[in-house]
């Protein structure tokens, strides 16, 4: 039995360098880190970024848009679409949920009430007052409708972009790879396999001059990684919060009759767009618009499709 300590010292030292590598180089966010282009607003779990833009005064319809992004990649994804709402008149705020971009990263569990939370706490830190158009993308979309179905009062429109809350299983993610200690371990040594490095996106090209390559792809994401709580978050979101079935709070949404635009990708590899008929029969008076060539990535890879599409669909409603 001699060698049985040394063994498990050895095992666990293999084990923790990777570990060890992967992370001892991340820092932590500061105020300092945060672009002059936008501020943090302090909120009850800490400062999350945020920036505006905002139309001609001349030209101003007096609406807010709010965009909400999704489960790993920052504000930066809506850079194709803000314009074209901006141009037709509309405020428009996007922010970071914390853990990603230029937000904190709270040690907190990263669950459905944080997200409507900082969603509502953001809002009434800015002062918007009324209701306000939201636009949620991918796991954006559950948040978005967990806040409408919590404050219908404060929600005008809901425009769904590629909804998570319809799959049977989250793409790449294990039950044992979330597991307490495993799962720290194995988000950090194989992060590649999970958020990536090299090529991210479904569609490897886009003509849409508005879209953001892969490269200015990669060199914005990659701009969160070097905080720690990055990680960590992704994986609290897994344990905590249920981005697979959302079915009730969609009906919920569903008969409280908000105005609802949903634009989806028919080549959709991580939010099938066979789950638009599981949304179509939670909200039947949502309108659908589905991209033939489209993947999960028509955020960013056919923003003037997308972004004109909500954009006649929002002033309709105004």
């Amino acid at each position: 039995m001699e060698w049985l300590l040394p063994t498990i010292i050895i095992l666990f030292v293999a084990l923790y360098l990777p570990y060890l590598y992967k992370t001892f180089r991340l820092k932590k966010i500061s105020v300092s880190h945060v672009p002059e282009e936008g501020d943090w607003a302090k909120l009850s779990d800490g400062n999350i970024f945020y920036r505006w833009f905002l139309p001609d005064k001349e030209h101003s319809n007096g609406e807010t848009i709010v965009l909400v992004h999704g489960f790993s990649t920052p504000s930066f994804v809506w850079g194709g679409l803000i314009n074209t709402f901006c141009n037709s008149g509309f405020k428009v705020l996007v922010y970071d949920h914390f853990g990603r971009g230029f937000s904190e990263r709270p040690r907190i569990n990263y669950d459905k009430e944080l997200y409507i939370r900082s969603l509502k706490e953001l809002m009434d830190d800015q002062d918007i007052k009324g209701k306000v158009h939201l636009v949620g993308y991918s796991m954006g979309g559950p948040i978005v409708g967990y806040f409408a179905d919590k404050y219908p009062d404060q929600t005008k429109s809901i425009s769904l972009i590629a909804p998570a809350g319809f799959q049977q299983a989250m793409s790449g993610v294990n039950s044992w790879t979330i597991k307490p200690i495993i799962g720290e371990w194995f988000w950090h040594v194989f992060n590649n396999r999970i958020y990536g490095v090299g090529r991210m996106s479904e569609t490897s090209y886009s003509d849409d001059p508005l879209s953001i390559n892969e490269e200015e792809f990669l060199e914005n994401f990659n701009k969160q990684l070097v905080f720690k709580g990055f990680t960590e978050s992704l994986l609290s979101t897994v344990r905590h919060f249920n981005l697979l079935d959302c079915r009730r709070m969609y009906k919920n949404v569903g008969n409280l009759n908000i105005p609802t635009f949903v634009a989806w990708g028919k080549a959709d590899g991580v939010v099938p767009h066979s789950s638009s008929k599981n949304l179509k029969e939670c909200i039947p008076h949502s309108e659908l618009l589905t991209i033939e060539e489209g993947t999960h990535d028509i955020t960013y890879r056919q923003p003037t499709e997308v972004g004109e599409s909500i954009n006649n669909f929002l002033l309709n409603k105004t």
